[in-house]
């Protein structure tokens, strides 16, 4: 479990194959030296288990299907990707409940930089913008944003300038895609509703 609030920014430097997967090494002294193997580390908002540590990098390995459902089989040497680890009893939840499962990926469609703050348009996978509701919460990349807008599957959210500055997001262009993750509780929510809506006719009666 993560909050959605970033810890660190590391630099990929080192990506391999392995077998239909690929194995990533990430530079990262700030955390890397604490880690212990097995341990889980959100990258870019994907859980990831660490397979190897020293003081200043970590390892881990990504297969097919996250490579297919998130934005980890872009990562290149040089890349910079947002870093959590994982959420410690008796820590503060600063952000909101983030499981660091992917629902899949959005698409930019809008940066803007108004006054101190910059506004991100992200069109959202299907399944993360049912779970979405206007004023509730997200996570982009492994960050927890306020949705402060909501028109059809697009979010607008508003990144603040130390979140600008603290994380990978500013990085970002039209058309990059992003790991999206809906909230926890509003994929419950849908979840136990769906069979009533589905199951109500147009005038109102089931």
């Amino acid at each position: 479990m993560f909050t959605g609030l970033v810890q660190h920014v590391g630099e990929v430097v080192d990506r391999e194959p392995l077998g239909r997967g690929l194995a990533f090494t990430v530079r990262a002294p700030e955390m890397a030296g604490d880690l212990a193997d097995g341990e889980s580390v959100a990258v870019d908002g994907v859980c990831q288990t660490v397979t190897g540590s020293d003081a200043e990098t970590f390892s881990f390995e990504s297969v097919r299907e996250t490579l297919e459902k998130t934005t980890l089989g872009e990562l290149e040497a040089g890349r910079r990707v947002n870093l959590e680890r994982s959420l410690a009893v008796g820590d503060r939840m600063g952000g909101h409940f983030v499981q660091g499962h992917v629902d899949g990926t959005g698409e930019v469609v809008r940066v803007e930089r108004a006054e101190e703050s910059v506004y991100l348009d992200v069109d959202l996978p299907p399944q993360a913008a049912r779970s979405t509701v206007d004023g509730g919460s997200v996570a982009l990349d492994g960050v927890s944003l306020t949705v402060q807008g909501l028109r059809d599957s697009v979010a607008e959210v508003a990144i603040v300038p130390y979140t600008w500055a603290h994380t990978g997001l500013d990085r970002l262009q039209e058309g990059d895609r992003m790991n999206v993750e809906a909230d926890l509780i509003g994929k419950y929510v849908e979840r136990l509703v769906r069979p009533y809506v589905e199951s109500t006719t147009p005038d109102g009666s089931r």
